[in-house]
């Protein structure tokens, strides 16, 4: 890849992201691949440069918003165009398509960079600022916060999940709850455990309130 690429890349998503508020925004890749770049201090034999790659563009084609996921055709392109070898480009769309939740379609990417980048982006799910994307992104989509007569789906295949229109509540038991024991990582567990037990706290608070005690 071009020597600047990674200062490239941080300016395209910027402005790729302008105006997004569903919580997968410019900010999200950088919490993301400064994650994957503190786990990569924990594990050496990762390529930093294929990490970095691959958590700066991985949300550029998601299918949340409105993206190709099956052909990757943005994310491509930027690499095309940056330098890129051909097997570098083939590393870092590899890890891009492996790493994305798919309910009990999800896989464990075959390689350490995949395993990290795939950490990072599920630990941005979790603890608070999961909890505030989670709300961002149902009120985008028109979700109600809680729905008390729904009852969460524990188990879902890719395409019940990408079909689903849980409310924001749900979401937590039907995907970020998971998340903790689907870390690959050493230090992803690490820090999963605390934005786990972030989310378990603010889950109890919600309930309180939610039946009004004082």
């Amino acid at each position: 890849m071009d020597p600047g690429s990674k200062k490239a890349a941080m300016e395209f998503i910027e402005k790729f992201y302008e105006g997004e508020s569903t919580g997968h925004d410019y900010w999200h890749s950088i919490r993301v691949y400064n994650m994957a770049m503190a786990i990569c201090d924990t594990e050496p034999e990762a390529d930093r440069d294929i990490v970095g790659m691959a958590a700066l563009l991985h949300d550029l084609d998601d299918r949340k918003l409105g993206g190709d996921e099956e052909n990757l055709p943005v994310a491509s392109g930027f690499l095309k165009t940056h330098g890129a070898t051909q097997s570098e480009t083939k590393r870092i769309i590899e890890i891009i398509h492996q790493i994305s939740f798919k309910g009990e379609d999800s896989v464990v990417p075959a390689c350490i960079e995949g395993k990290i980048v795939q950490d990072a982006d599920r630990l941005d799910a979790i603890g608070a600022i999961g909890i505030a994307r989670t709300f961002a992104y149902g009120g985008a989509h028109k979700r109600p916060i809680w729905n008390p007569n729904n009852r969460p789906k524990e188990k879902m295949s890719a395409e019940e999940y990408y079909g689903s229109r849980s409310d924001s509540i749900a979401h937590f038991y039907e995907k970020l709850l998971k998340l903790r024991s689907m870390m690959n990582t050493d230090e992803g567990k690490r820090v999963a455990q605390r934005r786990h037990d972030c989310m378990l706290i603010y889950l109890d608070e919600f309930m309180d309130e939610w039946n009004g005690k004082r």
